[in-house]
């Protein structure tokens, strides 16, 4: 009873909150997240400020924390309490309704009926709303199983047998790792890969009932081979003999999933589908495949463009957009020159990806990004990122980008929006600026060598280590913040913008992500 009345509170609480926001949104948006961390939730909440739109999620609590998976049941009497009709779009992550999230997805904890049969709510919101847009995503299970702390004895055995089991070539090391590999394990990451594969073909066929108006099948974490390849190929054949290329596709990424649907949902809602053209630093890197990804760079930008309904083209004089993938940084003058090249860009649109080519790194190139600072690059950058892999910085930037293309579509219907979306575009892109260039390149490297130094796993750590960690990288970040806004503009514009209230905690326990929260004030 006390659990009830709690809940009936809760939502009381939501919908006085969402009522009081609505008078300003032009759009508003009902996201299930792939889970909590600052990609799936805060990104897209924020990002789609930047189009005007408001973007509600279920109670975080609900999503789960790391290894302890989201409360999948209780998020779908959440949504069975959601008046759809206040919503223009809903973008759904199967597998945080079908598991719990993304890590829940890579262990058998969900039996595969269970799975399939809470999916089931998505078609029950469609027969409830026929006319709202649902987005969706479904996830193609990586190779490795994610490192928790208990099977770090066999956990890169496992990544190393999934990778070369399927080459008859290698059958001697198959069978070596499979005796080096606890039998339970093997056969629980086996059922997980089974389950999962149902779990991606069931949402293709609600892509093809019509129940999902568009559907992302995701490649998580992969390499070029792998029993991953399987997989997807199952899944391509199932889209193409359905004829359903234009509504599903087949892609690498997962965390930058919502993101890249919620660029498409509002590409749609406004009929706005920009030129865009690619361009790379060089020719040698357009054709290379980046860490933790199992095709070409330049076919992971198309796919991406596509993704979010942008139409690619060849010559940059037809282009609305131009998109600047920069992945050369181990190449002798190559910062220098590409951001050169980038600050005497034609007077476009411009949306800079900083990719990391080795995966050792995870965040931006210092010479290429303190170049672009200081000429106050970012100020008339549509869309910026630099984090993790090429999938997870492409699908950020780009949605960065196509948002802030739709705040000017709004702006001429809605001049009055036209300052708050200015105000979200400045707060995401110096929210990029703090995290993925700031922390990942300047302060975590610094961060994991004081844990080392103190015997301390910056990849597991302690309730008491996190505060300390936490503070210590906060405490780093706020003279460079301040900087960093204090030049954010030219001198010449006018405009000033100023950093108070900054947050930083590691959401994980561990220094791989962060969430960097904070107040910004904009004068001129």
């Amino acid at each position: 009873m006390r659990s009830w009345l709690l809940s009936c509170v809760l939502l009381l609480l939501s919908w006085g909150a969402n009522s009081q926001s609505r008078s300003q949104a032009t759009t508003r948006i009902l996201l299930i997240p792939l889970d909590e961390r600052p990609p799936c939730l805060q990104y897209p909440v924020q990002m789609g400020k930047i189009g005007d739109v408001e973007v509600v999620a279920p109670p975080r609590h609900l999503l789960g924390r790391f290894t302890e998976v989201g409360q999948s049941d209780e998020i779908i009497r959440w949504l069975r309490a959601q008046s759809l009709s206040r919503f223009d779009a809903a973008i759904i992550s199967v597998d945080m309704l079908a598991y719990g999230g993304l890590v829940g997805s890579r262990i058998h904890g969900v039996p595969a009926q269970k799975a399939l049969d809470r999916v089931q709510i998505v078609r029950e919101l469609r027969r409830k709303a026929p006319g709202l847009k649902i987005y969706g995503s479904s996830v193609i299970m990586r190779l490795a199983p994610t490192a928790d702390g208990k099977n770090e004895g066999y956990r890169e055995k496992l990544a190393r047998w999934a990778e070369v089991s399927p080459d008859t070539n290698l059958r001697d090391q198959t069978r070596q790792l499979e005796q080096a590999i606890p039998s339970a394990a093997l056969a629980d990451y086996k059922q997980a890969r089974l389950r999962n594969l149902q779990v991606n073909q069931f949402a293709i066929g609600l892509a093809r009932e019509k129940v999902f108006d568009y559907l992302i099948v995701s490649q998580d974490d992969a390499k070029p081979r792998g029993v991953h390849i399987r997989d997807r190929e199952n899944l391509t054949n199932t889209v193409k003999q359905a004829n359903l290329t234009a509504q599903v596709a087949i892609q690498p990424g997962a965390d930058e999933v919502s993101m890249l649907l919620l660029a498409r949902a509002m590409t749609d809602r406004y009929n706005y589908h920009p030129r865009i053209k690619a361009i790379y630093s060089s020719e040698t890197a357009a054709h290379t495949v980046m860490p933790f990804e199992d095709r070409p760079l330049r076919q992971t930008v198309s796919f991406h463009l596509n993704a979010v309904g942008a139409r690619e083209v060849n010559d940059p004089g037809e282009a609305d957009l131009l998109y600047y993938v920069f992945a050369s940084r181990f190449d002798a003058g190559s910062a220098r020159q590409f951001a050169d090249q980038i600050i005497r860009s034609p007077d476009k649109g411009i949306i800079i990806a900083d990719v990391d080519p080795k995966g050792d790194v995870q965040g931006g190139d210092i010479p290429f990004t303190e170049a672009l600072k200081e000429a106050s690059v970012f100020a008339r950058t549509y869309g910026y990122a630099c984090w993790n892999t090429a999938g997870n910085t492409i699908g950020t930037a780009l949605p960065h980008g196509i948002l802030a293309g739709v705040s000017r579509v709004v702006a001429q219907s809605k001049p009055a929006a036209a300052p708050r979306m200015n105000q979200a575009q400045v707060w995401f892109m110096l929210n990029r600026l703090l995290d993925d260039y700031t922390y990942h390149s300047l302060v975590r490297p610094e961060a994991n060598k004081r844990c080392r130094a103190s015997q301390w796993n910056p990849n597991r750590l302690t309730a008491e280590q996190t505060r300390t960690i936490e503070a210590y990288c906060l405490t780093e970040l706020q003279p460079i913040a301040t900087r960093t806004a204090a030049g954010f503009f030219p001198k010449t514009s006018g405009q000033r913008c100023t950093i108070t209230n900054l947050r930083f905690d590691l959401p994980w326990d561990r220094t791989f992500e962060a969430e960097i929260d904070f107040d910004l004030k904009l004068t001129k």
